[in-house]
């Protein structure tokens, strides 16, 4: 059954990539062109508060003075790639002058437009679109401060064209968060220029049918990536604070989902401002998005303990995460880490367990390597990961490295009172391969900080003979120090001066090893504990730990 869905998905690739590629020869054909032209508008029937976009935008991409910028020149001064995507996104318009650059902006765009009139492989990119058209949009009172008709015409000519492109191949867009970045620019368009209301109309409806599909009923989306969340969150309260400041109205799923994300944010808040490493997230700060949305008025009413199967356990000074939720969708699993059962643990506003994030933004290997179950704080049997991810290049080219298997995660348990909050699950992915069944129990003391836990190994089947090795690993935060103490039996960790945790464990061998964490778009040296041994004749094991404050 695998190797004939192996052999599907390769036609199928195939079959896209074929596509992808008569497209391109076709758009760049003068009759795709000028089915672009549609009619030009008069003018912005309102200007979209230029704040919307600043949650989009980082501070620290760009430094420089249109004063000091040859204007000629400025589309042929790139330093890198990277600098070059983030000027033709036009997001550092919101960070120039906005009382004196207008003539500067105008020529610059001018170019821009001359040198794009027809589609760019590199500068047509859905998202590139996005940006583009949102910082032209929401910059628009500059922009268009004491011009001409004719630039005017250009410009919202180029505007039109690049959201007509966006309509025609919206239907080509597989990923549900970008549909929806596409879905509200288009929708954007609709309510600023009046010749343009059917795309307020169809976009809203293209966007309820891609809300009620791809969010859960906490608000969470099915592919359960914190930054898909964030990202969404983005869009969504743009597209409703357009709505309210164009005195438009705002359909009752818009304000339903936008109150669902708000919680879900507001619940993912750390001691540490920055967001827990599950699921394909890097590390971001969160403190600065979330006084965003307090500017806005967004206040969470529901602060929730379970976001996308990740359960938060809250004490007087800790907080855990614990994920107890199995696989998402293939069609929905290119980001996916596979560590069922992994954690992350806070005490007294420092994070001391993490998984090591997603490496996406670093190369292919990091990207690979931040998938594996080994970089997430769980259970290893035989330094196996509990999901295989899709290796063939060309399936990659197109579905991005999805999961080719899944599992279950079962038998959830809390017990949450006053001084403790204990919480149990256990997962079969390692049941078909190795013959075992994990189940962990975390058991967290609110008001001491301490941890104790409990790893247990259930064989399945007491007649196969197998010889496995197990593996549990604690990845630390980096900027924490450890050592391994005379006795081997424990690990101090230094969380700063005259503070400090103790590691024990009751596992056959506990060590501390160097680790390397990919949550910050680099590779950055850390530490691990790690707790490991055989299980010889599908014997059952039982591994107690314990992380507590060293008195």
């Amino acid at each position: 059954m695998s190797s004939f869905k192996g052999a599907y998905f390769y036609f199928l690739a195939v079959k896209i990539l074929l596509v992808r590629f008569v497209k391109k020869i076709y758009f760049s054909t003068n009759f795709y062109n000028n089915s672009l032209k549609t009619k030009i508008p008069e003018q912005l029937y309102f200007y979209p508060n230029p704040y919307l976009l600043s949650s989009f935008v980082n501070q620290k991409l760009f430094t420089f003075e249109l004063s000091k910028i040859n204007n000629e020149t400025f589309w042929n001064d790139f330093k890198s790639t990277k600098e070059e995507e983030n000027l033709n996104s036009f997001f550092w318009l919101n960070l120039i002058n906005r009382k004196n650059d207008g003539e500067a902006i105008q020529q610059i765009i001018t170019i821009w437009i001359n040198n794009n009139i027809k589609y760019q492989n590199k500068n047509w990119d859905n998202l590139q679109i996005t940006k583009r058209i949102l910082a032209w949009i929401l910059n628009a009172d500059i922009i268009l401060n004491n011009t001409d008709k004719a630039f005017r015409q250009r410009f919202f000519k180029s505007i039109i064209m690049q959201i007509n492109h966006l309509k025609k191949n919206l239907s080509d867009e597989n990923d549900p968060a970008k549909k929806i970045e596409i879905v509200s620019v288009i929708i954007l368009s609709g309510l600023v220029f009046k010749e343009y209301n059917s795309n307020f109309e169809k976009g809203f409806r293209l966007l309820k049918n891609i809300v009620e599909s791809f969010f859960d009923n906490d608000g969470c989306p099915i592919n359960k990536n914190i930054y898909d969340l964030v990202q969404c969150s983005k869009f969504l309260i743009l597209i409703k604070e357009s709505c309210k400041d164009a005195q438009e109205y705002i359909p009752d799923f818009l304000d339903d989902i936008v109150k669902k994300l708000v919680n879900c944010l507001f619940s993912l808040q750390t001691p540490n401002n920055k967001n827990p490493l599950f699921n394909g997230a890097s590390e971001f700060k969160t403190h600065s998005y979330l006084e965003y949305l307090t500017g806005l008025e967004y206040k969470s009413n529901d602060i929730k303990n379970n976001i996308g199967q990740i359960y938060i356990a809250r004490g007087k000074k800790n907080l855990l995460f614990f994920d107890v939720s199995s696989p998402p969708p293939r069609k929905y699993s290119k980001n996916y880490q596979s560590g069922p059962l992994s954690f992350e643990y806070f005490i007294d506003n420092n994070k001391i367990i993490t998984n090591c994030g997603f490496g996406n933004k670093i190369s292919k290997k990091a990207e690979l390597i931040s998938k594996l179950t080994s970089a997430q704080s769980t259970l290893c049997l035989n330094d196996s990961s509990v999901v295989k991810f899709e290796r063939n290049n060309l399936i990659n080219n197109v579905f991005s490295g999805a999961i080719t298997n899944t599992f279950e995660v079962s038998d959830l348990n809390i017990d949450d009172n006053k001084n403790y909050i204990t919480l149990s699950a256990k997962h079969n992915a390692y049941e078909n391969n190795f013959n075992y069944i994990h189940q962990r129990t975390i058991n967290m003391d609110k008001k001491k900080g301490n941890l104790i836990g409990e790893d247990k190994l259930i064989s399945s089947d007491k007649n196969k003979k197998l010889l496995n090795m197990y593996a549990i690993r604690f990845h630390l935060y980096p900027g924490i120090s450890a050592v391994q103490t005379m006795g081997k039996n424990s690990i101090l960790i230094n969380i700063e001066k005259n503070k400090s945790l103790i590691f024990n464990s009751n596992g056959d061998n506990l060590i501390l090893e160097k680790s390397i964490f990919l949550g910050r778009n680099q590779i950055i040296n850390n530490f691990c504990i790690t707790i490991s041994g055989p299980l010889n004749n599908n014997e059952n094991k039982d591994i107690i730990w314990e992380l507590k404050k060293n008195i």
